[in-house]
């Protein structure tokens, strides 16, 4: 009898034992796919082998891919593991077109319906995008839901104002004031300023409220460098209203560095060619051929402290030019309609160029506005002068 129970106690230990490992198996398998991602895609309408990259975005920067493969009968996956929640572009061809998706380590799935365009550029649009898996995926559609209704509002005011908006392009284009002037007097002109000064002021509005409503965490940050293409001092404060966990997140230290760029004093500057208003190519040599001191101001048509700044160049222009002072002013601007419309605002005297996502680039202009001033053999001698400070710099170089 006793060997009976033996046994059988011997059997239960074991059964107990199995259901332990069994249980340990189960608990690490499940940590396992907690630590890292994978995304499968399902993607019709699309030729086998064509490219498939994961490229980070939110970053301000070219990024590299993460990660490469090829669509095989309409599939592709990819996999990895990350610290927290970040933002990609799944790029489809030579970056013909992108999805783009919230990656944590989860296993997501993508399907859509893709087009290749049969124009020349071969573009890839996408429909019936469908993203699963991804809880911040989901938190981040519902978070910028709200920027549809802004979509539905700017096709709204714009209604019917075709036929002004090409006069008043060819008007800039012309150079005639006279006409312009008329244009801007007109009540259809007054009634479409009015509702795109509305406008801005609502999209401002629901994106500075959107990065407060997440200032405890990295969504903060995320969100701050998904709705500036570029800074100006002006958002600083938005940063320090973050907290200590925000800042330390991987998009809170992308964008701690975006508001406070690496100072470049010291440097040389390389040649560079870029357009005038006119379509003229300059090169920055030919310009600042023979001056002492060249201020390289990087500005844009909407950055209300970079037009603040532009009556102390005047002044110090008005100063100095005779002097052997230059100005070369770089606009970042996308839009060159608005470009050409501050420039005739503001008249600067002084050369007037628009980036080509290069320059900006190589002098690693992260906010705006941006000054360098460079001396005659092309060195970085000190950066961010504005106002008095520049003033006071030239006053005590020109002594020398």
């Amino acid at each position: 009898m006793n060997v009976i129970q033996n046994k059988i106690v011997g059997f239960c230990l074991c059964l107990f034992m199995v259901s332990i490992n069994v249980q340990a198996q189960k608990k690490k398998s499940a940590s396992t796919a907690a630590s890292s991602y994978t995304i499968e895609g399902n993607i019709t309408g699309l030729a086998d082998g064509t490219t498939v990259k994961l490229i980070p975005g939110a970053t301000h920067s070219s990024e590299l891919p993460v990660a490469e493969t090829t669509l095989k009968e309409g599939k592709f996956s990819f996999s990895g593991k990350l610290n927290e929640p970040r933002f990609f572009y799944v790029v489809f061809g030579k970056s013909k077109g992108n999805i783009s998706v919230m990656v944590e380590n989860s296993k997501i799935k993508i399907t859509a319906a893709g087009t290749v365009s049969d124009q020349e550029s071969e573009r890839i649009t996408f429909k019936e995008v469908t993203i699963t898996g991804s809880k911040s995926h989901d938190y981040y559609k519902k978070e910028t839901a709200f920027k549809e209704d802004l979509d539905k509002d700017y096709k709204d005011y714009h209604v019917g104002i075709d036929e002004l908006s090409s006069k008043v392009g060819k008007a800039r284009k012309e150079g005639n004031k006279k006409a312009l002037d008329s244009i801007y007097n007109t009540e259809q002109w007054k009634v479409f300023e009015a509702k795109e000064k509305a406008f801005f002021t609502k999209v401002e509005k629901t994106t500075l409220a959107l990065i407060a409503k997440h200032k405890e965490t990295w969504w903060g940050p995320f969100f701050m460098m998904t709705n500036f293409t570029y800074f100006t001092p002006d958002q600083k404060p938005l940063y320090d209203q973050f907290s200590e966990t925000a800042k330390k997140s991987y998009y809170g230290q992308i964008l701690d560095k975006d508001l406070n760029p690496k100072s470049l004093i010291g440097t040389s500057i390389a040649n560079f060619t870029l357009k005038d208003k006119d379509g003229k190519s300059y090169a920055a040599k030919d310009i600042t051929a023979g001056k002492k001191y060249i201020l390289v101001d990087f500005w844009a048509s909407w950055c209300g402290p970079c037009r603040k700044e532009i009556p102390n160049l005047k002044t110090a222009y008005s100063a100095y030019s005779e002097k052997g002072f230059e100005i070369l002013s770089i606009s970042i601007d996308k839009d060159e309609k608005a470009w050409q419309k501050a420039l005739g605002q503001e008249n600067m005297q002084w050369h007037n160029l628009l980036d080509d996502d290069k320059v900006s680039k190589a002098f690693n202009v992260k906010a705006i506005p941006a000054t360098y001033l460079v001396d005659n053999n092309g060195v970085i001698i000190s950066d961010n002068l504005r106002g008095a400070e520049l003033e006071a710099k030239l006053k005590e170089l020109m002594k020398s």
